[in-house]
C-alpha cells in the first residue's frame, strides 16, 4: 500500500502573508534639485521656474516621486513648492524625502489600509527575510493584526518564531 504525500503546512490553516508580494511597492522616482543649481549652491527662481517649465514630466506620471537634493545646498522652502506644484499635475504623489523613506512611508499606508477582517480568528504567519521591506513595516503588521488574529507567527512554516497566540 503506498502513502500518499501529505502537505502539513496547507492542512494547517495557516495564512502566510508576505508583504514584498501582498504590497506591490514600486520605487519611486527621483527628481535631485542639486541638478538645477548654479555652481552646485545657487538656485536663481527665475531660471529655475523657466527650467521647471520646460520639463520633461512624462517620467514622473502616475509615479510616487521623492523630491531630494544630492548636495548639502540650502535651498529656498518655495523651490520645493515649486516643484511639488509643478509634478503634481502628473504624479500620483509627492514626497520631501529620500527614496527609502518614501519606500517606507509607502509600505506604512498600505499597513494602515489594509482591511485586518480578513485575518479574523485565523493563524498568520509573517513571511520574513525581504530586503525590500523595511523592518518597521514588520511592526506595523503586527500591531494591526494582533487584536484579530488567533496566532501570529514570524518566518517560514518550517521554522517559525511565534510572536502572538491569544487564550
Amino acid at each position: 500500500m503506498e502513502e500518499s504525500i501529505r502537505n502539513r503546512v496547507d492542512e494547517s490553516g495557516l495564512i502566510t502573508l508576505d508583504l514584498e508580494r501582498a504590497f506591490a511597492i514600486e520605487n519611486p522616482v527621483l527628481f535631485d534639485l542639486a541638478e538645477y543649481l548654479e555652481q552646485g549652491f545657487l538656485l536663481r527662481e527665475k531660471a529655475f521656474r523657466l527650467a521647471l517649465q520646460q520639463m520633461d514630466v512624462s517620467p514622473f506620471e502616475g509615479k510616487e516621486v521623492a523630491l531630494f537634493c544630492s548636495t548639502d545646498a540650502i535651498v529656498p522652502l518655495w523651490s520645493w513648492m515649486l516643484v511639488g506644484l509643478r509634478l503634481g499635475e502628473v504624479a500620483k504623489g509627492i514626497h520631501h524625502a529620500s527614496a527609502e523613506e518614501v519606500h517606507e512611508r509607502l509600505f506604512l499606508k498600505a499597513i494602515e489600509d489594509l482591511d485586518p477582517a480578513e485575518y479574523t480568528d485565523q493563524r498568520v504567519i509573517v513571511k520574513g527575510c525581504s530586503e525590500k521591506v523595511p523592518s518597521s513595516a514588520y511592526l506595523a503588521l503586527s500591531l494591526k493584526l494582533k487584536p484579530v488574529v488567533k496566532s501570529l507567527l514570524f518566518g517560514e512554516a518550517c521554522s517559525s518564531v511565534p510572536l502572538f497566540k491569544r487564550i
